[in-house]
């Protein structure tokens, strides 16, 4: 287990004996967690930073009426909790629950404290928070001032430029897509078909090429 700690680059700047004294006070514990399982619920608090070893974490919020929406999935090397653990409220606004079996690290508030006196750590820290604080307001974007039709075009263009090809292979179902871009599955599945019959797109199963790119220019 102490391996696979040194091996995370925030953990990884600290001397290893403090690594080691912390772990042998149980300030920082590992627990596998199998789909489905709640790992946090709404207005739980906030008491460890959460590394995601492997396996997939999403947060949602409840509609009124019943219906569930994504907001963020944490995959291996993204971290939960950050940005709640030192706050006045420091109480979990969405459920986090486990969306493919997995392992989490569990920081305890106090060897956050601890490890925040090394330079480098906290400059980690700082980063990741940056890191959250930008996924959080490309969200609110997402919601308050776009079309499903812009999002939709906005995040095949963003895996467009990941993957460097006009042709991509969506990484998530279109399921957890919908879920991501907050739309019901069949809402997703109408503005596809909309880019299909008009051109925009080519989609065979998780395949999709962009036949027009409103950024333009090479892919990099």
């Amino acid at each position: 287990m102490l391996k696979t700690i040194k091996a995370i680059p925030m953990l990884a700047v600290l001397p290893q004996d403090e690594i080691q004294r912390q772990y042998d006070d149980g300030q920082l514990y590992q627990k596998n967690y199998t789909k489905g399982m709640v790992l946090s619920n709404q207005k739980d608090l906030c008491d460890t930073l959460d590394i995601v070893l492997s396996g997939s974490f999403v947060t949602y919020s409840l509609a009124e009426n019943g219906s569930a929406m994504q907001v963020f999935e944490f995959v291996k090397g993204q971290m939960l909790g950050a940005n709640l653990l030192f706050g006045d409220s420091h109480a979990y606004p969405l459920t986090v629950y486990c969306a493919a079996n997995g392992e989490i690290l569990h920081v305890t508030k106090k060897a956050v404290s601890d490890f925040l006196h090394h330079y480098d750590f906290a400059m980690a820290f700082i980063v990741m928070l940056s890191q959250n604080s930008q996924r959080l307001n490309q969200k609110m974007r997402m919601g308050l001032h776009k079309t499903l039709r812009e999002n939709l075009l906005e995040y095949l263009e963003q895996q467009a430029r990941l993957q460097q090809s006009d042709t991509i292979v969506l990484p998530i179902s279109k399921k957890q897509l919908a879920d991501y871009l907050g739309v019901q599955r069949p809402s997703l599945f109408r503005e596809l078909k909309k880019l299909v019959d008009e051109g925009t797109v080519i989609s065979k199963g998780r395949s999709v090429s962009l036949t027009h790119r409103r950024s333009g220019g090479p892919l990099v």
